[in-house]
């Protein structure tokens, strides 16, 4: 089923998959190719209103990875609101920091994969 999403925000998402951070590009090569329990993950995908680091549409799981910005008391705020939404659409997220991405993307995967074997209800 095709979903309409603004040309924009195509745009947009297509822009962060060229100029990946060196935390998304390690956690890339980890989950890319069905390497973490076998799931499919895309990267920089539009999901509604937002742009998901990281989304596995069959579980229902996004990742998402957060830098310094992340840490502004106003940015919290815009992303409780935006894992809400995505709560509110069936989503479960995931945030890591990008020093964990880095310094611990063993770590990362083995949460991730763990998530992906708890799978909510119906999900």
């Amino acid at each position: 089923m095709a979903r309409w999403v603004p040309n924009e925000q195509t745009t947009f998402a297509r822009r962060l998959r060229r100029e990946m951070t060196t935390a998304e590009t390690m956690v890339w090569r980890a989950l890319r190719d069905g390497r973490v329990a076998g799931a499919k993950f895309r990267r920089q995908v539009p999901v509604g209103p937002y742009v998901a680091d990281f989304l596995c549409r069959d579980a229902k799981l996004v990742v998402e990875l957060d830098g310094a910005p992340h840490d502004d008391p106003e940015q919290r705020v815009r992303d409780a609101e935006r894992d809400a939404w995505l709560g509110h659409q069936g989503f479960r997220v995931l945030r890591f920091s990008n020093d964990l991405a880095i310094g611990g993307t063993q770590i990362l995967v083995q949460r991730v994969e763990a998530a992906l074997k708890t799978r909510r209800p119906g999900g």
